[in-house]
């Protein structure tokens, strides 16, 4: 069910070796830094990176581990080695994966009143409870056709973003992990979905949108109409450790936590 978040289709015709070098000037570590991690030699790391010397699998994985790279980029470097890759990709509705979705769908429809959902490394939305369905009353059908996208639903000017009363906040704090997120794992969707949502205009603020004084908030809150109540939410986003599959690696559930009381009680009184 997961969407390919890879950048790397042409890895095989660059070799190891570069994309190695671009793994590590991206974490900002030294060839003696790097080779002091993987109990390696400076020289035999700038052997592999000039192609002077070929790595073992042992150690393709052991530097990737050492420089944090993500799981699917983990293959992707082991091809570029001549290698099979070592972490599968399994569909979400196999059967292998069973304790993993169920676990997740227990754990959201556990957290109503509030809002939560599963996303992809897309953000792909996989599954969401009874308060995100609630928040998308009123977004336009042609949103909610699959597959629904988190971020294209919430900045689309037909989605939610006419009623996000803080939408210049909420929309740069977006775009901003989302650039973190390319960084990171240099996925050319994720590249295509920001220049998309980056381009959508944005409405000039009305009188009330936002706040004439700052909130003193522990997070930036995601401020929504919802029936004329303006609710108040923080967002937390978990994923899972070590994961050793693809499709694992890239979910994440994410949280709405209300931000204020009147938010926690309009919400109880809505759903519970």
């Amino acid at each position: 069910m997961t969407a390919p978040v890879s950048g790397t289709s042409s890895a095989t015709d660059r070799g190891v070796g570069p994309l190695l070098r671009a793994w590590r000037e991206r974490r900002r570590v030294s060839q003696l830094e790097l080779a002091l991690r993987a109990d390696s030699s400076a020289r035999h790391i700038s052997f592999v990176e000039t192609g002077r010397s070929r790595p073992s699998e042992e150690m393709v994985l052991r530097l990737a581990e050492h420089l944090d790279v993500p799981v699917r980029e983990r293959n992707a470097l082991l091809l570029a080695a001549g290698y099979a890759p070592h972490y599968p990709e399994t569909p979400l509705d196999a059967p292998a994966l069973d304790a993993v979705r169920e676990g997740m769908e227990r754990l959201i429809k556990g957290y109503e009143p509030y809002p939560a959902l599963v996303v992809d490394g897309t953000y792909r939305v996989l599954a969401a409870n009874r308060g995100i369905a609630m928040l998308l009353d009123g977004v336009a059908e042609h949103l909610l056709a699959p597959p629904l996208n988190a971020i294209r639903l919430t900045l689309h000017p037909d989605g939610l973003a006419p009623r996000i009363r803080n939408l210049r906040e909420w929309r740069g704090h977006l775009l901003e992990q989302m650039e973190r997120q390319i960084a990171l794992h240099r996925s050319q969707p994720l590249r295509e979905l920001y220049d998309e949502v980056a381009a959508y205009p944005v409405p000039p603020a009305a009188p009330g949108d936002e706040p004439e004084e700052p909130v003193p908030y522990f997070a930036l809150p995601m401020r929504i109409e919802h029936e004329g109540h303006i609710l108040s939410f923080v967002s937390s986003i978990s994923t899972f450790n070590t994961p050793m599959d693809v499709t694992v690696a890239e979910l994440a559930i994410e949280t709405l936590l209300p931000a204020d009381p009147a938010t926690v009680k309009y919400l109880h009184s809505l759903l519970s």
